[in-house]
């Protein structure tokens, strides 16, 4: 399996940043994946944004819940991100990764990341 992140890289404060995962070599309907958003700040750890399961089911950190909204096209193969009202503190390195629980900073399979950074 393939996962391909892809963002706007710039973003203003207070905007909102989209960010698509492109999944290959596997439906993300398959069971029993998570498909799971974790990010890197620079000179932090990985930080669990969000998932969204093989049925479409989504779970949230509760640190972000409020601003964070994942989605998915079966049609397109595609994992989307939104996080809204985005601050200089969300400026990070943005991962799409495929696992088989969420929560975690493991994964099975990981995108390459796509930098987002937040900036006026």
């Amino acid at each position: 399996v393939h996962l391909q992140e892809s963002g706007p890289g710039l973003v203003k404060p207070s905007q909102t940043v989209s960010l698509t995962c492109t999944v290959s070599g596997g439906s993300i309907t398959a069971t029993y994946y998570y498909w799971s958003w974790i990010r890197q700040s620079p000179g932090k750890g990985l930080e669990w944004m969000g998932a969204i399961n093989y049925s479409g089911s989504t779970y949230y950190s509760p640190s972000l819940k409020s601003r964070t909204f994942i989605s998915r096209d079966v049609s397109e193969n595609q994992i989307t991100l939104r996080l809204t009202s985005v601050t200089p503190e969300d400026t990070a390195v943005y991962y799409c990764t495929r696992d088989l629980d969420y929560g975690g900073t493991g994964g099975i399979s990981w995108g390459q990341g796509t930098r987002v950074t937040v900036s006026s």
